[in-house]
């Protein structure tokens, strides 16, 4: 078994391959400055002769030199003021966690390695050491201890410079409230053992270097201006030449680093470190579903859950109970969780949901009136619901602007012995008319529409309340029922073949157009971030938020079924009793008699793709909802 020291030994060795490439690009550079001393050296001295072919040698020498250490000189500006990027995270303060602090410092003391200068916390299954001492960062130095020394003595003992040097310990939020402190202790074991070699001054080095070209990159590609464009475009070139250059050296580099910290790690909490690693699988599952079936859904609301990390607990739990192969895991929480390390958990926990929110979905950094947190027991009521009317109205309005059906689709005529319900205006629906209320009859002209199917095919009276339902005759076509409806939803996606496609195409353009107005709000907040001096993370990311987009746009088919699902779960609330509820696996739920009802799904598929309405109308007399009757709309 390789030794810690040998991986040391294989990275330096690297490491001062890149540096040799970056001493190589400094000769390249004064190679025509030295060539031109030397020409005029030997004319001052009479070793070289004066005369035409020599001036001409010395003034063209001169030229060449004057051009490189300019270059050279753009390059090096460029390169020392790039901001290389840091990740975006949360930091926490030894006096918020200083039992987080004290498991870091005693597992760095096991591991006979530097304990990090700071500990940050980020929305993702992930840790990582962060090195941030770029001279871009902060002002430039040199630790000019030995590993040994620097091992010994600590990154405090060597003063506010040596702390410098020490890379930042960055957590995944996840894991600090699902694993238990030895599970942590035991995960962070590999990465802690990092500082080690990152505290040797030729590593430290090579890698200032490299991040510093990739940073002069990244500039480069975003220069905008006449003359700050053209010049960091051309550094842009050389840092990427030199990148080249060096990307086996620091890959082979990177790869001894982390062999040295992993045989080093095994001296601490090995055995428990393989029951950890099987937490990180069930972590990455479990977070992925909360972001994308819970967070996703409240985050295009203008609403963020202020309890991601807690949430994923439950979510995980769920998971437990539901998949055989993570049976078992749920005995583990009786033991104590991590988050008891930090002095104020909701607190950081609050901060981590609002950051995973702006990276995963773009929203402001700070809450406001269109931006506001929601607690998981609000969650049902002000998410879930609302979400399912504010859909159940985009389908309604699309129906609105659909020309009238065609003859040979009209329904038979069905008697109903009860009175019809006057039409119910979105007007009034938005106001929040209670389900079961009837709500108050505008006559046409008031000003609230009441959607082109409303007005009869024949002179009407005047008021809509007026016209009897069961006045019209069998070979016209039939009107809509009355106010927003499921029976009308239904309808016309059974009996209208191509109103199924020309939904779909409609609910598509208009969920574009308002993701578009999200993203010129999100451009907008950049722009005024970016006038105002304010810095998102590293600055890096200007205008390119978010940063990891959690789902890949939807189909128009998708997006029906998605609206007639809202619509039933809107009918069956308001007209059988049912409740919505949180299934923290699958996202919104719709609970009948307490219980979720999780077999909608087929039925809708089969009235959206094949016009047969029959299950679904099986469904609605199972669970007993009333498709004739109107529901709220937001």
């Amino acid at each position: 078994m390789a030794s810690p020291e040998t991986g040391v030994l294989a990275a330096r060795a690297r490491a001062l391959a890149v540096l040799r490439i970056r001493g190589a690009a400094l000769a390249v550079a004064l190679l025509p400055a030295a060539a031109a001393v030397v020409l005029y050296a030997g004319r001052v001295t009479g070793h070289l002769g004066a005369g035409g072919g020599w001036d001409l040698a010395r003034w063209a020498v001169s030229g060449v030199a004057v051009v490189s250490l300019l270059l050279a000189a753009l390059v090096t500006g460029v390169v020392a003021r790039a901001r290389p990027a840091l990740s975006p995270s949360v930091p926490i303060s030894e006096k918020s966690a200083p039992g987080l602090y004290r498991l870091v410092r005693d597992l760095a003391e096991r591991l006979e390695v530097p304990a990090p200068s700071a500990i940050a916390l980020t929305p993702d299954c992930d840790s990582w050491l962060e090195d941030r001492t770029h001279r871009a960062h902060r002002p430039p130095h040199r630790d000019r201890r030995t590993p040994d020394e620097a091992r010994r003595s600590g990154p405090a003992a060597g003063g506010g410079r040596a702390a410098c040097e020490a890379p930042v310990l960055v957590i995944g939020s996840p894991f600090l409230w699902w694993m238990r402190v030895a599970e942590l202790r035991a995960l962070l074991a590999p990465v802690v053992a990092g500082t080690g070699p990152s505290a040797h001054p030729d590593i430290a080095a090579a890698r200032r270097f490299i991040r510093g070209l990739d940073a002069a990159v990244a500039d480069a590609a975003r220069a905008r201006g006449l003359l700050r464009g053209p010049a960091l475009r051309l550094a842009g070139r050389v840092a990427r030449m030199l990148l080249r250059a060096c990307r086996e050296h620091a890959t082979i580099m990177e790869r001894g680093v982390a062999a040295a910290a992993s045989e080093r790690a095994q001296t601490v909490d090995y055995g428990l470190r393989i029951v950890a690693q099987e937490q990180v699988g069930l972590a990455y599952a479990g977070w992925d579903r909360l972001l994308t079936r819970v967070a996703l859904p409240a985050w295009r609301m203008g609403r963020w859950p202020s309890r991601l990390d807690a949430g994923v607990v439950s979510a995980l739990t769920e998971l437990s109970r539901r998949d055989r192969l993570a049976d078992g895991f749920t005995a583990r929480l009786g033991e104590r969780p991590a988050c008891d390390l930090l002095e104020e958990p909701g607190a950081v926990d609050r901060a981590a949901s609002l950051l995973a929110a702006r990276l995963f979905h773009g929203g402001p950094a700070e809450p406001g009136p269109e931006w506001s947190p929601v607690g998981w027991h609000q969650y049902p009521e002000e998410v879930v619901d609302r979400k399912w009317r504010l859909e159940a109205a985009r389908l309604h309005r699309v129906l609105d602007e659909l020309p009238a059906m065609p003859l040979k689709a009209a329904p038979a005529a069905a008697p109903d012995p009860a009175p019809a319900a006057p039409p119910l205006s979105y007007a009034g629906s938005a106001a929040g008319t209670p389900a079961g209320r009837r709500p108050v009859a505008r006559p046409p002209g008031d000003g609230h529409p009441t959607g082109p199917s409303a007005a009869p095919a024949s002179p009407a009276p005047a008021s809509p309340a007026a016209a009897p339902a069961d006045h019209h005759r069998a070979d016209e076509p039939l009107a809509s029922p009355q106010g927003p409806t499921l029976a009308r939803v239904i309808d016309r996606l059974a009996h209208d073949e191509s109103a199924g496609d020309l939904v779909a195409a409609r609910l598509g353009a208009e969920v574009e157009r308002e993701e578009a107005a999200r993203q010129a709000a999100r451009g907008g907040r950049a722009a005024q971030d970016a006038a105002l001096g304010v810095a998102w993370g590293d600055g890096m990311v200007e205008g390119g938020l978010p940063l990891f987009p959690l789902q890949p746009p939807r189909t128009g088919r998708e997006l029906l079924a998605d609206h007639v699902t809202a619509m039933v779960c809107c009918a069956a609330v308001d007209t059988a009793g049912a409740v919505p509820g949180l299934d923290w696996l699958d996202g919104p739920a719709l609970l009948v008699d307490g219980a979720r009802r999780a077999d909608l799904g087929s039925p809708v598929l089969s009235l959206v793709d094949d016009g047969d309405a029959e299950p679904l109308r099986g469904w609605l007399t199972t669970v007993g909802v009333r498709p004739e009757k109107p529901v709220r709309l937001v």
